[in-house]
């Protein structure tokens, strides 16, 4: 007879591979090896343009001898920034880059549980279109939400949104002319989307209607991941999750335990080495 101790156990495992494979996971298998010990990753299918530029920089062995240079415990690790190679130990670091940024790939269906990689990027105010960073990542540690904690990351997820609505609201009885070009200020959209936009926002009403379709909300699998799982629920939405960690949570939990200087970069070098285990197709 199986003793309730074990059931209990083959029930989460059961519960966490349901929670874990909500999207496509990609044929390869990444290995980040640390001197904390080993994970291996799968890349979403769902988010394209980020699985292709991850790939062509591990083949290429750019992620190689790099460092996880911010780390916050129950929170998040993250690396890939080039300049952390060959920096002295004081420096500070989190703004290399590569030259480019990857376009969003946001969905409903990618949340930022425990174990996910995604995205570095710049803030909003310099890249409105929540643009990826093209080398830099970080893996979510986070943390469980019970129900109350989850409304209120609900709330921040669209705070941005709130704060347009009630603006634009404000803009209401005034010119067309004003309203378009808070309108084009906010949405960002091109020219045929804008005049669609125009058309439709003739009354605040019809303003506030616009901005509420844009909410995001937790869906019932979400919540009870955060919940069972944890994970980082303010993030859903404005940054690119695009893989999972399927083998090596407890080593996310050993590096973000280190000991950190106020600009969170962990006070030993943690380096790391990334290579697809199932690829031969690695650069010379």
């Amino acid at each position: 007879m199986t003793n309730s101790k074990s059931l209990i156990f083959s029930i989460l495992i059961v519960f966490s591979s349901v929670a874990y494979r909500s999207q496509t996971l990609s044929k390869e298998t990444i290995l980040i090896s640390t001197s904390f010990g080993d994970m291996k990753l799968k890349l979403y299918e769902e988010t394209p343009l980020h699985k292709t530029n991850f790939l062509k920089l591990v083949r290429a062995g750019f992620y190689d001898s790099l460092l996880f240079h911010r780390v916050i415990n129950s929170f998040m690790i993250q690396g890939g920034d080039p300049d952390s190679k060959r920096a002295n130990d004081t420096v500070l670091l989190g703004n290399g880059d590569i030259g480019y940024w990857i376009p969003a790939e946001f969905n409903k269906n990618i949340y930022h549980k425990k174990g996910v990689i995604a995205a570095a990027r710049e803030g909003d105010d310099v890249n409105p279109k929540k643009e990826s960073s093209g080398c830099q990542f970080y893996i979510v540690m986070g943390k469980k939400y019970d129900s109350t904690a989850l409304k209120k990351a609900e709330i921040r997820v669209n705070r941005d949104v709130v704060i347009k609505t009630n603006y634009l609201v404000g803009f209401g009885g005034k010119s067309k002319k004003l309203k378009e070009y808070y309108i084009r200020l906010f949405t960002q959209n091109k020219n045929d989307s804008l005049n669609w936009a125009v058309k439709q926002l003739t009354d605040s009403v019809s303003i506030a209607e616009y901005f509420k379709s844009k909410r995001y909300t937790f869906s019932s699998a979400q919540k009870k991941t955060y919940e069972t799982i944890g994970g980082t629920p303010h993030l859903d939405n404005n940054y690119t999750a695009f893989g999972e960690v399927i083998e090596g949570l407890e080593v996310i939990d050993k590096i973000a335990a280190v000991k950190t200087d106020k600009n969170d970069r962990p006070k030993e070098n943690i380096r790391m080495k990334i290579s697809i285990t199932n690829d031969d197709k690695r650069k010379k």
